[in-house]
């Protein structure tokens, strides 16, 4: 027999990639900002765009800050533009030594150019980045500058953060000085160009609480809209901001506390109240910049509440000696606070400056919070009694949730990884592969399961209404059957157990009946989300499904629709006498329709759930899911003549 030539085993030869000097982009002006926005403005999206608004304000406040300016003024105008203007000291326009360019020009199209870093012009700044209005500036294709100095009008207009002309001056047409800017955001940049009324309501709100004695007026302008003004002032800053976060909820005691004082050129301001609700609402700042994710001045205030109520509790016998100290968790239940810090040189996390990083700060707020809250007690017994008297029930309730949730653990562990029966596992063990729809009833869920692609996609459902967390302690909550199960499903376990890591599906959507009941249980469900499982809402884990409301079949022609107003425009567009199914819930479907119309990727329809304003999302779950039937009561009322002329 012939041998077999072997054949030549050839290398591959190696793609090489250019990597020279002329390889390298310079990228000049402000066309860092235009190739990478989300840098500078945190996103493209809805968030982002509402950024540039914060960037001019935030300068108005500085110069509020600074005793320069005593009201701002924001206006929504026709084709999506925006005015921001104050009467501070106005921009400066002279040359600048080191461009050669106006003060003004430089501002506007320069990076990290401003008077916000010498300290010269600002003791306390919040756009301390220098890169505020430029970026405004960069991401907008059209901005108009006014300023007014000394009775002289001067203007400027750019587009793409560009000069497009020179600066223009008119003598005697201010009465006062200040600056405005106008801009109109770059529809190439940005994923929308609408801006949103509440959103801003809520953000000037805050800052007008933040700024104690600055007007802040609102002006909607916009064509086919209501025309409609806000103005916002506050004496009492964050003491009148505690009485509006607390809104509807019975306080424990009558007294807020407020302390406000400089320590070390650092200006400390504090505000707290506590209520019978169970859930604890902490809002930060620096320089009037929201730090959502805190920083070290929340530490300190945290350390110092935690530090000084424990040290009161014993010196009054409400611990005895053989007691454990009061946990943080339990002494901040029920508990609103406000936070605010000014700082010569903060130290920010990015440009979104979502966390504060000066770690000077947190011994400074510590030591201040500490001194004013131990005085406080001190010298109001019977507040500081109803205060601990709260705090030891919370630490009770809190000791008999964590035997509880020890329990649901040792049923998740002592069979190994064993999981609730009703569970439909799927078979991929990659997190972000997999996805958990919770399904309402029975039937529903057998026809998910039915339905589903078993690579990837897991059914729990649910047996009737969970419990109205809102309402209940942790230990009653983990009492519930179908909590249970889902906490055991999901992998994170719950409140100080609480592991984000160990989800088990980074897609879980809630699926219910497009009826009164199934909004209920939605509503249910997002509530227990909300107050033990934000993180997987703000990582954008968690999805709403949205099932058909009709079959529309004419021949062999079929539509699935979701909304009364598209099944009238399909109706309209099948001449004849189409056949009309109405899907009063997902039992009703068998298991192909359910897949195509509801779990198919490639055709479904879901909703992602988001958090912009926490603010305003609590006392929406507070009046609608609380305890206190008025507010609810309220809301719906006052909602009623819009839902009545709703075309959905």
């Amino acid at each position: 027999m012939a041998k077999k030539k072997k054949k030549k085993k050839t290398k591959k030869k190696k793609k090489t990639i250019r990597y020279e000097a002329e390889d390298i982009d310079v990228l000049e002006g402000l066309d860092p900002v235009r190739k990478r926005p989300a840098m500078y403005i945190g996103s493209t999206g809805s968030q982002g765009l509402h950024h540039l608004i914060w960037e001019c304000l935030d300068n108005a406040i500085d110069e509020a800050i600074a005793g320069f300016a005593t009201q701002a003024t924001i206006e929504l105008l026709p084709d999506n533009k925006v005015r921001v203007s104050d009467n501070g000291r106005g921009i400066p326009v002279t040359k600048h030594p080191q461009t050669k360019k106006s003060a003004l020009e430089t501002v506007m199209t320069t990076l990290h150019a401003g008077a916000k870093f010498s300290k010269k012009s600002y003791q306390v700044s919040g756009g301390l980045h220098g890169v505020g209005v430029s970026v405004v500036c960069a991401l907008s294709t059209y901005t108009k500058a006014e300023v007014c100095r000394d009775g002289t009008r001067y203007t400027q207009e750019y587009k793409k953060g560009e000069a497009t002309t020179k600066i223009k001056k008119t003598k005697n047409s201010c009465s006062h000085n200040g600056t405005t800017i106008t801009f109109s955001p770059d529809g190439g940049i940005f994923k929308t160009t609408t801006f949103r009324w509440k959103k801003i309501v809520s953000h000037l709100r805050q800052q007008a609480y933040l700024t104690k004695g600055f007007k802040i007026t609102l002006k909607d302008r916009r064509e086919n809209k209501e025309k409609k003004d806000y103005t916002f002032y506050f004496e009492g800053g964050i003491k009148s901001y505690i009485r509006y976060l607390i809104g509807n909820n019975k306080v424990r005691h009558p007294d807020i506390f407020y302390l406000s004082e400089e320590k070390d050129d650092v200006q400390v301001e504090v505000a707290l109240q506590y209520t019978d609700d169970v859930e604890t609402l902490e809002e930060s700042f620096a320089n009037n910049i929201y730090t959502p994710s805190g920083g070290t001045h929340v530490s300190g205030f945290k350390t110092a509440l935690t530090r000084t109520l424990n040290k009161y509790a014993r010196d009054k016998d409400f611990l005895k000696d053989s007691d454990n100290n009061l946990s943080g968790t339990a002494i901040r239940e029920g508990l609103t606070s406000v936070v605010s810090v000014k700082v010569k040189e903060p130290q920010f996390e990015g440009q979104t400056k979502a966390k504060l990083g000066n770690s000077e700060v947190k011994g400074i707020v510590q030591k201040v919070f500490a001194t004013h809250f131990e005085d406080f007690l001190e010298r109001n017994p019977k507040q500081a009694r109803a205060i601990l008297e709260g705090v030891m029930v919370a630490a009770k309730a809190r000791r008999a949730a964590k035997k509880a949730r020890e329990t649901v653990l040792k049923k998740k562990t002592s069979l190994g990884l064993s999981l609730p029966g009703k569970l439909a596992d799927c078979s991929s063990r990659k997190p972000e592969k997999s996805e958990l729809f919770i399904v309402e009833g029975e039937s529903a869920g057998g026809s998910a399961k039915q339905a589903r692609d078993r690579k990837f996609q897991a059914i729990l459902p649910l047996r009737g209404k969970i419990l109205n967390v809102e309402k209940a302690q942790l230990n009653r909550i983990l009492s519930n059957k179908e909590i249970k199960n889902l906490i055991v499903a999901l992998g994170t376990a719950i409140a100080e157990d609480f592991d984000l890591n160990k989800l088990r599906y980074h897609k879980i959507v809630i699926m219910a009946d497009a009826d009164v009941d199934g909004q209920h249980i939605v509503t249910l469900l997002l509530t227990l989300f909300y107050r033990y499982f934000k993180p997987i809402i703000e990582s954008g884990y968690l999805y709403v499904a949205q099932p058909p409301l009709y079959k529309i079949t004419k021949g062999k022609k079929t539509r699935y629709v979701y909304t009364e107003k598209e099944s009238k425009k399909v109706l309209k567009s099948m001449k004849g006498s189409p056949n009309i199914q109405r899907f009063k819930g997902l039992g009703e479907m068998n298991p192909k329709q359910l897949w195509e119309t509801t779990m198919k990727p490639e055709q479904r329809i879901l909703k992602r759930v988001t958090i912009e304003e926490s603010v305003e999302a609590d006392q929406v779950f507070d009046n609608l899911m609380g305890k206190q039937v008025s507010p609810r009561k309220k809301f719906i009322q006052s909602r009623a003549k819009e839902v009545q002329h709703l075309d959905v």
